[in-house]
């Protein structure tokens, strides 16, 4: 699906999405033109979803994380909870996962007074939702979206 020279490319951008293309040849060992052009059939093949900034959530008043276990009521085909979930704010991530629960949520917020107005007002106003499981996330030592290409 993709080769070493893409690997080697993916790397340097999930270290620096906004290199410029001159500096990721040098490392890599082409000219700037023939990393455009990869970079744009990766961004063609969906490899490279987007260029996103990350931003301290502590410095914007998000200081709050946690994951949240929701269950519902929905038939195996029905799985529009994920959707509605997907469509809240300050909900980050959306799984659907196996087990007792039926999805997994990461939120972040300002404190446990908007946790708890997010799980009554917007998650529990869900109609399929049933119930909700919330663990509050004390330290964090590691959060990257980067993935091994090795």
């Amino acid at each position: 699906m993709i080769d070493k020279t893409d690997v080697k490319i993916l790397k340097v951008l999930q270290e620096n999405g906004r290199k410029a293309n001159k500096d990721i040849a040098a490392e890599v060992g082409m000219v700037p033109s023939a990393i455009s052009e990869r970079i744009k059939k990766l961004k063609e093949r969906k490899i490279i979803k987007a260029f996103e900034t990350r931003i301290d959530a502590k410095k914007v008043e998000k200081n709050l994380l946690a994951f949240v276990y929701v269950t519902t009521n929905e038939q195996v085909k029905g799985w529009g909870t994920g959707k509605e979930l997907s469509l809240i704010d300050d909900i980050q991530e959306v799984y659907n996962v196996a087990g007792e629960d039926c999805y997994l949520i990461k939120v972040r917020v300002k404190d446990t007074k908007a946790l708890s107005e997010l799980l009554r007002e917007k998650i529990g106003k869900i109609e399929t939702v049933t119930s909700t499981r919330t663990t509050i996330v004390l330290d964090t030592y590691k959060e990257t979206c980067k993935l091994n290409l090795e």
